[in-house]
This record gives C-alpha cells, sequence and structure tokens, in this order.
C-alpha cells in the first residue's frame, strides 16, 4: 500500500485547468478550483477523466495474484437462496426472493403460505444489462393492483408503471419526473398519491441521472388508475419554499391523508391532514377545480419528527422526539389537538426505533440498546409491556404486520446470521414465536468466528461502541490485516448485519472486520446525532481515529495494515480522517463520499444536506467547513491515493 506516484499519478489526473471561473471567493477567503468541469459528469473532460481512473485501477488490480481466486470465492458464496418476510394484501401473500445469483430479487405471490409461488414481478427481465431497478412498489389494499418504481443506471429519477396482479398485465400508466416519492393507494383502489419534480426539461428525456441541476419544487399528486398522467391532480405544493420535500400517505383505516413536509434530513417535519370523507366530490373534484387539497395543519414548525403509528377516527398515536432526543409514544385528538399525552416514555437509555400496530389493539416495539435491537409487545392503550420476544443479539432487519393482523412476520440478521425470518402468532397469552426460514451460506461456519463489542474512549472522553469480528481465538501480536468501516451521520445507526464480503475477507485473508458507531449516526437518538453534526463535526472523526488506535494498541492489527472504508458521509469521514491522520492508516476506501464541502449543496438534493454540515454560504458554517472541506484529497476519491 502506497501514494500513486510517477506515470500512474499522470494517468489518474488530467492536467488541470486554471481560469477565472475556478477562483470561488468566499467570505473574503479566494479558494482556487482548477479541476471545476468535474461539476460536468457529461463533459468530455469528466469522461475522459473516469477513463483515466478505471484504465489505472485495472492496471493495479491485474497485478493482484489472487483476484480470481477471490472472484470464485465471493461467487461461491453469494449463490445461496435469500427471502424477505411475506406480506398480506387481499387475499394473496407476496414476498420477495433471490435464487442466489441474481442482480435483484423477484417478487412472488402464493395463495397460501405453504402453497405454489409464482412471480408477479422479475426486475431482472427488465433489461439486458440488469441496470433497471425497482426502486419502489405499492400493492393497492384488495391486492387487485401493483404500482412500481423503475430507475435506470443507479439514477434517483424514477418511473412508476402499474400491473394488474391477476392477469400480470401491465397497463398504460406511467409517471415520469418521480424523484423521492413513496407510493400510497386510497382504500377505493382508484389511485395513488406520489411525489415528484417538475419535469427537468421540457419535453426531453433524463441522461440516466447524470444531469446535477438542483432539486427544487416538490409536488404532491394523485393519479388516478387508467389516465394519462397529464390529468393528475396536484394536492400540495410551496412555491414559497422551494427546498421542502412531500410525502403523502393515506391512513390504514383510509380515512385520512397524511401530508409531511421535510426541510433537510433532520428528524424534523411538519404533519398536515385531510379527512377523505369531507370531499363532497372526492379527490377527483380538485382536477377541476383547480385547487390543492384542503390539509389542516396539525404540526406547522420543524420542531420535532412525528410518525404516525395509528389512528382510531380522529385520535392518532405518533412517535415523536419532541422533548425526548431517544423517542417517545405520544396522543392526541387530531380535531382537538391542545392536548396532548404520553402513552409511552422516553427511555432513559435505549431508542425507541419503530412501533407497529397490530392484533387490532397491541404494539410491536423495538428499541436499540447499545446498536442491538430488542423487540417487546405493548398495549396500545396504555403502552404497557405484555411481553419481550426471545432475540440473539443483532438487528431487527424488517417487521411485516398490519393492525388487523394477528400473525406477524420479523426479519433477523446479524455479523454472524446471514438472515431468519420469524413467524410470530400473537393470539396466545404468550405469544409464539417461531422460525419460518432460516438463511444459510454453503461452507460457512459460524462457530469458527467470533464478534465482541467494546467501548472506546474518544478524545473528549466519550465512549464510543465499536464491533470487531475475526476467527476464534486470533493471537494480538499487531499482525492482522483489519477493515474499519465507519459512516457517523444524518441519524443513521449501523447495526450488526450480515456481509459475504466481510465474511471472505475473515475466512479467507485473516482480517479483522471491525464497524465503528461514531457520533453522528442515530445509535444513541438525536443528542448523540447532533454531537456530529454542524459545529461538532470533528467528532465524528475524532471518534473514528480513537477507534483505529485502539485496534493499534491493542494488538489487533498495525497503521500499515489497518484499511477504513466508508460511503457517501462515510466517504467524506474516510477523506477527513486520512487527511488529518495520514500516519493511522495504510489504506483508504472511499465510497461516493461527499467531499467538495464548500459547493455540494448546489447540486441535485445537496441542498438537503445542509441539516447535517451546513453551508458555505453562512459565514459562520464555512468556517465549520473550511476546516476539513477544502483540500485536494476531498476532491478526488481516497482509492486514488492508496493502492
Amino acid at each position: 500500500m502506497g501514494s500513486v506516484g510517477g506515470d500512474a499519478a499522470r494517468l489518474a489526473y488530467p492536467p488541470a485547468r486554471r481560469d477565472d471561473s475556478a477562483v470561488d471567493d468566499y467570505h473574503g477567503v479566494q479558494i482556487p478550483d482548477p479541476y471545476r468541469w468535474l461539476e460536468d459528469p457529461d463533459s468530455e473532460e469528466t469522461k475522459e477523466f473516469v477513463a483515466k481512473q478505471a484504465e489505472l485501477a485495472e492496471t493495479v488490480l491485474a497485478g493482484c495474484p489472487d483476484r480470481e481466486s477471490l472472484r470464485r470465492e465471493v461467487t461461491r458464496l453469494f449463490d445461496h437462496p435469500r427471502y424477505a418476510a411475506p406480506f398480506r394484501r387481499g387475499n394473496k401473500y407476496f414476498h420477495f426472493h433471490n435464487s442466489g445469483l441474481q442482480a435483484q430479487s423477484v417478487l412472488y405471490m402464493q395463495d397460501e403460505l405453504d402453497g405454489k409461488a409464482e412471480v408477479l414481478l422479475d426486475p431482472n427481465t427488465l433489461s439486458k444489462d440488469g441496470t433497471v431497478a425497482l426502486s419502489t412498489y405499492s400493492i393497492c389494499k384488495d391486492g387487485n393492483y401493483i404500482a412500481y418504481g423503475l430507475s435506470e443506471s443507479g439514477s434517483d429519477w424514477v418511473s412508476i408503471h402499474v400491473m394488474n396482479v391477476t392477469n400480470k398485465q401491465p397497463m398504460s400508466d406511467k409517471l415520469s419526473w418521480v424523484k423521492f416519492s413513496s407510493i400510497s393507494w386510497t382504500h377505493d383502489g382508484k389511485g395513488f398519491f406520489y411525489s415528484r419534480y417538475p419535469a427537468p426539461r421540457e419535453g426531453g428525456e433524463l441522461d440516466a441521472g447524470t444531469e446535477t441541476n438542483i432539486n427544487l419544487n416538490h409536488q404532491i399528486y394523485y393519479h388516478v388508475l387508467g389516465t394519462n398522467q397529464s390529468e393528475d391532480i396536484l394536492c400540495w405544493k410551496d412555491p414559497e419554499h422551494p427546498k421542502y420535500s412531500f410525502g403523502a400517505s393515506v391512513t390504514e383505516d383510509g380515512k385520512y391523508i397524511i401530508l409531511t413536509v421535510y426541510e433537510g434530513c433532520d428528524p424534523v417535519n411538519k404533519l398536515y391532514y385531510c379527512e377523505i370523507s369531507s370531499l363532497p366530490q372526492g379527490i377527483e373534484g380538485f382536477r377541476e377545480r383547480q385547487e390543492m387539497l384542503p390539509f389542516v395543519k396539525l404540526i406547522d414548525n420543524f420542531d420535532a419528527q412525528y410518525q404516525v403509528v395509528a389512528n382510531d377516527g380522529d385520535e392518532f398515536t405518533f412517535l415523536t422526539n419532541k422533548s425526548a432526543p431517544r423517542n417517545k409514544l405520544v396522543r392526541v385528538n387530531i380535531k382537538n389537538p391542545e392536548l396532548w399525552t404520553d402513552v409511552l416514555p422516553e427511555h432513559k437509555k435505549d431508542v425507541l426505533e419503530s412501533a407497529d400496530a397490530v392484533n387490532n389493539n397491541q404494539l410491536l416495539v423495538c428499541y436499540m440498546s447499545d446498536v442491538k435491537h430488542i423487540l417487546q409487545l405493548r398495549d396500545l392503550r396504555t403502552g404497557n409491556l405484555i411481553h419481550q420476544l426471545p432475540l440473539e443479539i443483532g438487528s431487527v432487519s424488517e417487521i411485516s404486520c398490519r393492525r388487523e393482523d394477528k400473525e406477524v412476520f420479523i426479519g433477523f440478521s446479524s455479523f454472524l446470521s446471514p438472515g431468519i425470518i420469524y413467524r410470530c402468532n400473537l393470539a396466545p397469552a404468550i405469544p409464539e414465536m417461531k422460525m419460518f426460514r432460516e438463511i444459510s451460506v454453503p461452507g460457512f461456519d459460524r462457530t469458527s468466528f467470533q464478534v465482541k463489542q467494546v467501548f472506546v474512549p474518544s478524545k473528549d472522553g466519550t465512549k464510543i461502541p465499536m464491533f470487531i469480528m475475526s476467527k476464534k481465538d486470533i493471537n494480538l501480536d499487531g499482525s492482522h490485516p483489519t477493515l474499519l468501516y465507519g459512516y457517523g451521520g444524518f441519524n443513521i445507526s449501523l447495526t450488526p448485519s450480515f456481509s459475504v464480503g466481510r465474511l471472505v475477507l475473515c475466512k479467507n485473508m485473516g482480517f479483522v472486520v471491525c464497524v465503528a458507531n461514531v457520533r453522528g449516526g442515530g445509535e444513541y437518538g438525536e443528542e448523540w446525532h447532533k454531537a456530529g453534526a454542524l459545529a461538532m463535526k470533528q467528532n465524528c472523526f475524532d471518534d473514528f481515529a480513537a477507534c483505529a488506535e485502539f485496534l493499534i494498541s491493542n494488538g489487533y492489527t498495525s497503521s500499515s495494515r489497518l484499511c477504513i472504508e466508508g460511503g457517501s458521509n462515510g466517504g467524506l469521514l474516510i477523506a477527513a480522517s486520512i487527511n488529518q491522520r495520514p500516519d493511522l492508516f495504510g489504506c483508504a476506501l472511499a465510497h461516493v463520499g461527499v467531499m467538495d464541502m464548500l459547493r455540494f449543496h448546489k447540486f441535485t438534493i445537496g441542498h438537503a444536506w445542509t441539516t447535517d454540515y451546513g453551508c458555505s454560504d453562512k459565514e459562520e458554517e464555512f468556517q465549520w467547513l473550511i476546516k476539513y472541506g477544502c483540500s485536494d484529497f476531498l476532491l478526488f476519491p481516497a482509492s486514488l491515493y492508496t493502492i
């Protein structure tokens, strides 16, 4: 491992171009950027730059003698069946299944859980090269129709299509310019709500998502089945706040439309509602009136997060972080919103991650305790504990249920468990939890490995959780190649999960694999998140460095054999870490990192990230960003610097 130099460096970097357009003046500080042309992904210079990086990578990888044997081992271990939890719509069950090496999982349906499953939608058949992906979907209440979103070549832009479930025939409906959208059907099955932006170019098609124009003026529409998109009903927009984004969903009883409003990535939102029965001519009547739906503003500020858990008519139960950074459940009558009552108070240590209404008047509650999940069954009315469900140390990956269901399905995984789906019968006084499906990887013996969790003191003394996976009984002599992974942002938590790639590193190459839960994530609630955001962002880098130093001082590895990895916000973590502590790491892998901290907000949805980073347009926030976000390294992927 070492720096790229000589002919290789010249191959990687086209000549810099210095001109007036490549100099920015930030609050009196002039910062040249001779590589500004990289902001246009369709420019010839950018295409040449990418091609030369790919050529450099191939010349390096070609010299790896174990490349083909590793490829065969990864392929062998990936070739195992995988399932997601089943769910019911109408009189059918649906589930996703991957036979092993399929690029994308296939959606199946069946009449009974033990009945024959037939393919409903196979995304692998939608393109020859496998670059069309299923990004979102929703099946209507009676199970007769599925609306699904497709993206091409990894783009965030989505086109929504509709299929008749009964005969599996595609319908003529096609919706474009969709981005950051869910799909929510009204209970009559006549149509659904979705979110979109105005068309980026009049009458044009997108270039597979390579355009970088800023995304503004998100809108909510209602699409009536069988009609042209031009007839869709505009339900909500807010031109006075072009950076806001919106989501619309129908409550489980079908009575209300819930509109959530966001201004960034912080866990805060406004919340409005519209009672469907209050619309004399229904939603379709607003097409002729050319008016937006009459939403009532229940929460009209960004002081906290509010998520609907359940409603009994006008009485709603919400999950919120209002005066509760680790979350709690509250209840209010939305027609008389003066009185809010606590149903399940904030826990003194654990984070309330989710709550699902089940079995009519019960709650399936998921807590995160020291980055491990706990499941409880509670009473919906009182919040009282009924039963704690048995789980190993690991993560709840999915919960498949509706309020009417007495039977729920729970997905579970861990570092040493590829996946288990539990079938839980809630009808008895003591719930019956049985294994429904277990995913197994050929040749993987979990007893040969060990996982431990340690708590590492950071620079300011804060204890940082870190998971360490390795073969059993390794000698702590500093000789082991080690991978340290981190993220640290946007209230996102890194809980235990299974990875074939990491398994190959441990099993075949003697690696120690570590996951550091640095501040900025959501592992201990909103206070943990805020402790690694905005002016406090340096804590993320200090936490990560402390974890690396722990691994070295405790004999797991040495700095020359320590590789660090992260993606997106984690890519920024890696870039800043290698800049600040180049002595500490031998290799760095930064995937799709947020690298130019002074200009990221000017492109696509980057403006939403300012809630975590700040914005260089504001002088105080510029001073935060300039300390770690302006260097040659942050303009290029870390993989160019280390091989």
